[in-house]
């Protein structure tokens, strides 16, 4: 019965969440030119996750909204994805672990 819940691929990431493209670019410029990821997401994400780095804790596949799941279950670790639109905003993404 415990199993039923844990079937599927599961991904652990973080993400910053802000309302329009120019910014997403710009927050993912900052990380790529040596910004930590953490810092950029407690400043600047909209997300209640930004408080912990945009940390999301481990999540299995779809959980998530489609277009940040067909991220974060093929695109590749440790690198910042993004900008990903969704209902929600804009999204960088960063994928820190991932299993069957």
């Amino acid at each position: 019965m415990f199993g039923l819940f844990n079937k599927g691929p599961k991904a652990s990431a973080r993400h910053i969440l802000v309302s329009d493209e120019a910014t997403c670019l710009d927050l993912k410029a900052q990380i790529e030119g040596g910004a930590d990821f953490a810092k950029v997401a407690a400043e600047h994400s909209s997300c209640p996750s930004g408080k912990q780095g945009g940390n999301l804790g481990e999540f299995t596949q779809g959980q998530m909204v489609k277009e940040f799941d067909e991220v974060v279950f093929r695109d590749a670790l440790n690198q910042v994805h993004g900008p990903i639109q969704t209902q929600f905003g804009y999204h960088l993404i960063e994928i820190t672990a991932r299993s069957e």
